[in-house]
């Protein structure tokens, strides 16, 4: 039986920070139209002399074999109701993503940890997701043991920067989710049992985007931004008050001393006001400096997370924009491997190496055609934006200045690339127009797509979450009516 391919989430490279440091990290997703080959993406990191772990989607074992890299395989929250009711679900997912990879001799992919959903406990997920994480878990370690795997494959839940709070703003007085407490205590003690440590998205820039008591210095470790003052401990930084957060709230249910993995933590360059490369490469450096400094947090001093992961490598068109149109741009990377600004991985050299040879489709564009009566032409784009990737129109984003109608032919050329340039994807009954004069103006970047082993978009590409649908209406139908 073939391995389930919509199965695995997202990937995670760490390298180490220094000798005797804990380990720093990138997430590298798949979520895209159109991605890089995961062979380029190797490719890619070794050019930037990136000493790596990694987690991986099976569509890649021939990238990583022999390569003696530790690995994590992710489950999507698509799969946890089915995981949760059948231990012959999760036996059979484990042997087709998990055991097949540790029989290969010098080519075995050394897997180290499965994530069971991402991020399944999302606050705008609801519910949805929340009564199927225990059980998913304690099936996919049920199967580990049969497998003869479960000293060698730690299971763990990624959990979203919402699991825990403080309603005070002070990270002593820090909880979990009330509806979540049940939850996370049973998850903990699991946690505990297995000796796996608990892994939780910490990101200053969601904090700075949804709490106006932190400023943008804080969020960018900034020595001139303002100290928090919590019972004497002094917090000059939003990494450090939302990881401290964290730890109280472990505390407040009985685990204190739980290992932390930061699964998720980085700053987007587009979509948002804020989310831009400048600030992504001051956020990013200043990150870099404070976990090398080993210093910890006020209530851990010295003991920093055991792996910090940023997220992410590469932007991914297709993530969900439940939670912000940035949510598709936060790569150090753009989609095509190619550096956004300049940061070290820690290995000296803050000049990135770009992805090479990297192969597109033809230098098409589709634009609108100004000889045909475009009184529709707006209409046309808000269906597409329900399809296609609209979100650098977003106000604060890189295309959010073109004037109209480039904001009609930014969505129009973002469908037909992602549609592999077909021509029947630049008509819109006579609306579209195909170019070979790049129509990218300033900071907008028209993009040409990879070209890739497919020859359409798969189908999870046309369904989306309604929110998406609604947020990018009604970001062009303020676009388009102010133009």
């Amino acid at each position: 039986m073939p391995p389930n391919l919509s199965s695995l989430v997202f990937f995670l490279f760490f390298f180490l920070l220094g000798s005797g440091a804990r380990a720093i990290g990138v997430n590298w997703g798949t979520t895209a139209s159109h991605p890089l080959p995961p062979t380029k993406v190797v490719e890619l990191l070794k050019a930037n002399n990136i000493t790596v772990k990694l987690s991986m989607l099976t569509h890649c074992p021939q990238a990583l074999s022999g390569s003696n890299m530790g690995v994590t395989v992710g489950i999507p929250n698509s799969m946890l109701k089915s995981l949760n009711s059948s231990k012959k679900a999760a036996e059979s997912w484990v042997h087709d993503n998990v055991t097949r990879y540790f029989s290969g001799g010098t080519n075995r992919v050394r897997i180290e940890y499965i994530a069971v959903g991402d991020e399944p406990f999302l606050q705008s997920y609801g519910d949805q997701f929340l009564s199927f994480v225990i059980g998913a878990v304690m099936n996919i370690q049920i199967a580990l043991t049969k497998a003869n795997l479960p000293g060698e494959v730690k299971v763990v839940v990624p959990c979203s920067f919402d699991t825990f709070m403080t309603e005070s703003g002070l990270p002593s007085k820090g909880q979990f989710r009330n509806d979540l407490n049940k939850t996370m205590i049973e998850l903990l003690t699991f946690l505990s049992k297995h000796h796996s440590p608990l892994f939780v998205t910490i990101s200053p820039f969601l904090s700075f985007h949804q709490n106006k008591n932190i400023s943008l210095d804080f969020s960018l470790f900034k020595r001139t931004a303002r100290p928090h003052n919590d019972s004497r401990r002094i917090y000059r930084n939003s990494f450090d008050l939302s990881y401290d957060t964290l730890v109280a709230a472990l505390a407040s249910v009985g685990f204190p001393a739980m290992d932390i993995v930061v699964a998720k933590n980085g700053w987007p360059t587009d979509g948002a006001p804020n989310a831009t490369a400048t600030l992504a490469e001051t956020f990013m450096n200043g990150l870099m400096d404070h976990l090398s400094s080993k210093s910890g947090t006020p209530l851990r001093p010295r003991r920093p997370p055991i792996e910090t992961y940023i997220f992410s490598l590469l932007d991914e068109d297709q993530r969900s924009i439940a939670t912000g149109n940035f949510e598709r741009h936060w790569g150090v990377f753009t989609f095509d491997g190619q550096a956004k600004y300049h940061f070290s991985f820690g290995q000296g050299s803050k000049n990135l190496v770009n992805a090479q040879n990297v192969e597109y489709l033809s230098s098409r564009w589709c634009v609108v055609n100004n000889n045909m009566d475009l009184s529709n032409a707006s209409t046309r784009a808000l269906e597409l934006c329900s399809a296609a990737d609209c979100t650098a129109l977003s106000p604060g984003g890189s295309c959010s200045n073109i004037s109209w109608p480039g904001n009609i032919s930014y969505a129009f050329n973002n469908y037909y690339q992602q549609h592999d340039q077909r021509a029947d994807s630049c008509d819109f009954g006579g609306l579209g127009l195909i170019t070979a004069v790049d129509p990218s103006s300033g900071t907008c970047r028209f993009a040409v797509e990879l070209l890739t082993s497919h020859s359409s978009p798969p189908m999870q590409f046309y369904v989306f979450h309604s929110i998406m649908t609604l947020t990018l209406n009604v970001l062009l139908c303020l676009l388009i009516s102010s133009s």
